[in-house]
């Protein structure tokens, strides 16, 4: 059977969503570089710093549920142009919070905006682009993340300290966002089910949870997701003030070692590893699941030896943590991808959005709560044991040190589901692939 042909403006198009995917996690890391600013202005715990991550995320899982669904039975362009410049104007007024709780209020608006976007985003990469080209596309989609993430890293603290505010980069990251939001809602969409083997039916699909509850894979990737999530947000909100802390690093160079541990990284990992992924995928059935298995299994057992390390030269920590999130970065390259190929085209928006619920309600939501629990719990008993009076900085470094492994057991976790999903992936994505050719045939025969 004849290979499928990509859309004739797939490589534009993704770039477009590569760059909107950009700015999203550009707006979404800010509040976790000006952490320690924001703690000794309104004096708050870490446990409110991880708090305000949860916010954000809880309301991001919640809206993106009923978007996803409008994604699968609506227009794409127009769901993610008007996300776009929604989010884009919250993070402005996030800038003039003149509160810690108009800050978490302010902060529910941009979740609400960006919740628009990974469903419709994916949906619309799943018709651009046919399953043997996916990894790939969906590698270049998520560069989003790490270009992201490296931009923020490296300019937020430079913005703060050029205007001697942590309010300034709100203001300065809403532009480009605006901006770009004109040319989302330009795009021309493909068809649903265009890049399939068999033509997907067009027609709204009855219980469209419960069908995608049926499919077992779907499961191990939620978990895997969780897992995943709950290690790197907690990484991203924490990893700045662990260095500023522990290391005593200024904001700037923290900022910059976080850029290259998460940032950098990822550039490498997203653009090699789709390749990898691909090229596995081809060669064995189960070679994207169980590549990713390997690639959580590497990640948790280096950012576990770099935290365990202890008080170590700060470029060996770096570097050490680095090696591990370069491997983690393929959860994206093999997850999301496989979502694809076990779930019809209609239900893809649906699918998503489920998948980041779960994700971010219980992954993304509470990896830095738990991290910001432990870690005042941690500084705690730490001023017990020394018996002091008063909390200081040395005992908050250590807290927050000990609280932060528990990222590598997120990712360790990640491991085991991926590899429970690689047991079931080949049948369920045989079973969608004759779902199609059947509604297919029953096309033609009318």
């Amino acid at each position: 059977m004849q290979q499928p042909k990509q859309a004739k403006n797939a490589w534009r198009v993704l770039f477009l969503l590569f760059l909107a995917n950009m700015f999203n996690f550009f707006d979404r890391t800010i509040p976790a570089i000006i952490i320690e600013p924001l703690r000794k202005e309104w004096d708050l715990s870490d446990f409110q710093l991880g708090l305000a991550g949860t916010v954000f995320t809880v309301v991001y899982a919640l809206a993106g549920i009923q978007l996803g669904r409008m994604a699968d039975i609506g227009s794409r362009r127009k769901i993610m142009g008007w996300g776009l410049a929604v989010w884009s104007g919250f993070t402005a007024l996030t800038g003039a919070a003149g509160s810690f709780m108009s800050f978490l209020i302010i902060r529910m608006g941009v979740g609400v905006g960006e919740a628009s976007y990974a469903p419709a985003a994916n949906s619309m990469i799943g018709d651009l682009f046919p399953a043997h080209m996916r990894a790939r596309a969906m590698g270049i989609f998520m560069l989003g993340l790490p270009v992201g993430l490296l931009l923020a890293y490296f300019t937020v603290g430079l913005m703060v300290t050029a205007f001697d505010s942590w309010r300034a980069p709100f203001f300065i990251a809403a532009v480009p966002g605006i901006i770009l939001a004109i040319f989302i809602f330009r795009i021309k969409e493909p068809l649903r089910g265009s890049s399939e083997v068999a033509q997907a039916s067009t027609e709204p699909v009855s219980n469209p949870v419960r069908k995608i509850f049926a499919v077992p894979t779907f499961w191990w990737l939620v978990l895997a997701g969780l897992a995943f999530n709950f290690a790197s947000y907690a990484c991203n909100t924490f990893m700045v003030p662990l260095l500023q802390r522990y290391f005593n690093l200024p904001l700037q160079q923290a900022a910059v070692a976080t850029g290259l541990i998460v940032g950098v990284t990822g550039l490498i990992g997203l653009t090699l590893g789709g390749w990898i992924t691909d090229k596995v995928h081809q060669r064995w059935a189960r070679g994207r699941m169980l590549f990713g298995a390997i690639s959580m299994l590497i990640a948790a057992a280096a950012t576990a030896y770099a935290l365990i390390a202890g008080q170590i030269e700060v470029s060996m920590f770096v570097g050490i943590f680095a090696i591990g999130w370069l491997f983690s970065y393929n959860f994206f390259t093999t997850t999301y991808t496989a979502m694809q190929d076990v779930i019809e085209p209609r239900l893809r928006g649906t699918a998503m959005a489920l998948f980041f619920a779960a994700l971010y309600l219980l992954g993304g939501g509470m990896g830095p709560l738990a991290v910001g629990l432990l870690s005042d719990y941690f500084s705690n008993a730490a001023q017990l044991a020394a018996g002091a009076e008063q909390m200081n900085e040395v005992f908050k470094a250590q807290g927050l040190h000990d609280a932060m492994l528990l990222i590598p057991l997120g990712l360790l976790v990640a491991m085991l589901a991926l590899f429970c999903a690689s047991r079931t992936f080949v049948a369920d994505a045989r079973k969608m692939e004759d779902g199609l050719r059947a509604s297919a045939s029953e096309l033609v025969s009318r």
